[in-house]
């Protein structure tokens, strides 16, 4: 009965973190097939608005990984907490150092989290 509480739990949770997800996207897309002056402002607008704060807690130049304690990662529908991402460029790893406080933007790529932009504040 356990097993199955928690399967309906975890499908449940599933769900939620898909629609969010999936409504994230959505609303960027539209944006994008607008070319007007307005929109324009809109979309750089969206990416200062993806854009997250997090602590670097550890670097990773092996496995070309950063682990960041964030906030809200709000384009990806998700809550804070800490956790290891990809880097898009490696050479993002060396801009930084454990403790260092980040804005990062994070995106799936190829089904992994992966840092796409990063700037040290």
């Amino acid at each position: 009965m356990k097993n199955a509480t928690a399967s309906a739990v975890m499908v449940c949770a599933l769900a939620v973190c898909t629609s969010a997800y999936a409504g994230g996207h959505t609303h960027e897309m539209s944006e994008a097939g607008d070319t007007s002056d307005a929109s324009s402002m809109n979309i750089a607008d969206s990416a200062n608005h993806r854009m997250s704060h997090g602590e670097v807690r550890k670097v990773d130049v092996a496995a070309g990984k950063l682990t960041i304690r964030h906030g809200p990662l709000e384009n990806l529908g998700m809550d804070a907490m800490t956790m290891t991402f990809k880097v898009k460029d490696p050479a993002m790893l060396s801009q930084v150092k454990a403790g260092d406080k980040i804005d990062f933007v994070a995106e799936e790529v190829g089904g992994a989290l992966t840092v796409v932009e990063l700037h040290k504040q």
